[in-house]
């Protein structure tokens, strides 16, 4: 016991020995303890929110869901200009991008924008627990509980660590994303009589898919070629967009394939 304690503890001063020490003071960057206390209670709340909400009625929350789903969305295209806009007066390369750790304007800006991207997959947990609130529990999926606890362990390390660089295209690809996205359940949020406007939601899917190969072959180029990027990072991505890949291609297969059938029984 004592040999794995000192492991992870030797392994704790080795990460925090390669921190991005600009961003040393910024809101949950210090160490990692907060957003560990954050992760641990989202899965608090997905394990025992719907035991405490089975004897009650769902919550009309309306009044908050239009107002948070479009606030991500402003939130959402504000990082994706900025991402754009910093990586090109930077003259960012796709195809290999080092962090740039210097004090300088535009690396700053690409550092704080990354926080920003890091910060709203906290505000995102919020998507669960209205759900919750809800009764809404079908939507808890294990692919929705993955996803949001992975996105802010993988990007309080990409805000930590590396801060710019080839983590930018990840980032500013799902934001723009995240504008379609939240578009559809700010506009959902406002009752049955939206449904109709609402049929592109396979193709919202279709466009959640197609990011993640994206991401996939944007990794994949630097996994292959000299880059002084830090490889480990690359490979967990690449990694990461084959279990999105996997675990939305079989939701996108079972949802709309049912559907299918549920059609052609009623031609």
């Amino acid at each position: 016991m004592a040999a794995i304690f000192q492991r992870t503890n030797n392994f704790y001063n080795w990460m925090m020995e390669k921190r991005d020490p600009r961003v040393e003071d910024w809101l949950l960057m210090k160490t990692p303890l907060a957003t560990s206390v954050i992760f641990f209670l989202y899965l608090l709340v997905v394990w025992q929110g719907p035991k405490l909400m089975k004897n009650r009625e769902p919550l009309k929350l309306k009044w908050i869901l239009i107002p948070y789903n479009f606030g991500l969305v402003i939130l959402s295209f504000h990082m994706f200009y900025e991402f754009l806009v910093t990586s090109v007066l930077s003259s960012y390369s796709y195809i290999c991008q080092p962090v740039d750790y210097s004090y300088n304007p535009l690396p700053m800006r690409m550092a704080r924008v990354c926080w920003w991207f890091f910060f709203s997959k906290v505000i995102e947990l919020l998507d669960t627990v209205f759900f919750i609130l809800r009764k809404k529990n079908e939507q808890v999926t294990f692919l929705h509980v993955y996803h949001h606890c992975s996105m802010i362990i993988n990007w309080w390390l990409g805000a930590r660590f590396v801060a710019g660089g080839q983590s930018f295209f990840v980032a500013m690809l799902n934001s723009f994303v995240h504008v379609i996205m939240y578009t559809y359940y700010g506009l959902a949020a406002f009752g049955p009589h939206m449904q109709k406007y609402l049929w592109w939601k396979r193709y919202l899917t279709r466009m959640q898919l197609t990011q993640f190969f994206a991401f996939l072959v944007h990794t994949s180029i630097n996994l292959v070629t000299e880059c002084d990027y830090p490889k480990e990072y690359c490979l967990a991505v690449f990694l990461y967009a084959i279990s999105l890949i996997l675990l939305f291609g079989n939701f996108y297969r079972k949802t709309y394939s049912q559907t299918k059938s549920k059609e052609a029984k009623f031609d």
